[in-house]
């Protein structure tokens, strides 16, 4: 069971207002989820941006809590960079903000977060890591790249699977602007109705 305010916004999120150019980039994770459902597979998805600090946190924590939310099993969603920085306060308030119950376990340069969508679940652990971090899958995942820069930067990542390039805008532009909150927030909503698409494709 997710965090009722959690799921209370999930189940806001309107999917009909995604484009059917944004629809086809999104096809080809689905196909992947699919199979591995279908195969009783592990599903494990790394979304890659270039300092892992804002979108690739978004991307595997939204999905992540909507994938439980349309009952997927042994998912395991994770994140990663091209370069290790920090996971950006203001990503983790946006998410908190959202109905995740967000903790910081350890506060220094590189803070790690605890990142929790249900009770019951284990949390997601949120800190900033590279693509070759022994904390992330090795082999058979989805490199999903959230940014054009990692996609261009990195042109093969090794162990993955499958890699597909689903990008989005970097919330970074607003960073110390008055608009900084709301950018952060339509980023994550973008994500996150993304997220609960193509999961609700997902045949079970």
């Amino acid at each position: 069971m997710l965090y009722s305010r959690l799921a209370e916004k999930i189940e806001s999120l309107n999917t009909a207002s995604i484009s059917e150019e944004r629809r086809t980039i999104l096809q080809p994770l689905i196909e992947f989820i699919q199979a591995k459902v279908d195969t009783k597979q592990i599903v494990n998805l790394n979304f890659i941006c270039t300092h892992n600090s804002r979108r690739s946190h978004l991307s595997q924590a939204w999905a992540q809590a909507t994938g439980a939310y349309f009952g997927i099993e042994n998912l395991f969603c994770y994140s990663a960079g091209t370069e290790a920085t920090a996971l950006f306060p203001v990503a983790a308030k946006t998410l908190a903000n959202s109905g995740f119950k967000v903790e910081t376990l350890s506060q220094e340069e590189n803070s790690i977060y605890s990142i929790k969508y249900s009770e019951n679940q284990h949390p997601i652990i949120g800190f900033s890591k590279t693509i070759t971090s022994a904390f992330n899958p090795q082999s058979g995942f989805a490199a999903i790249m959230t940014c054009s820069s990692a996609d261009k930067g990195c042109p093969f990542i090794v162990g993955a699977e499958k890699r597909i390039p689903i990008t989005y805008e970097d919330p970074k532009i607003s960073d110390g602007t008055p608009q900084q909150s709301k950018k952060y927030e339509e980023r994550s909503v973008q994500i996150a109705t993304e997220m609960k698409f193509i999961f609700s494709q997902i045949k079970l």
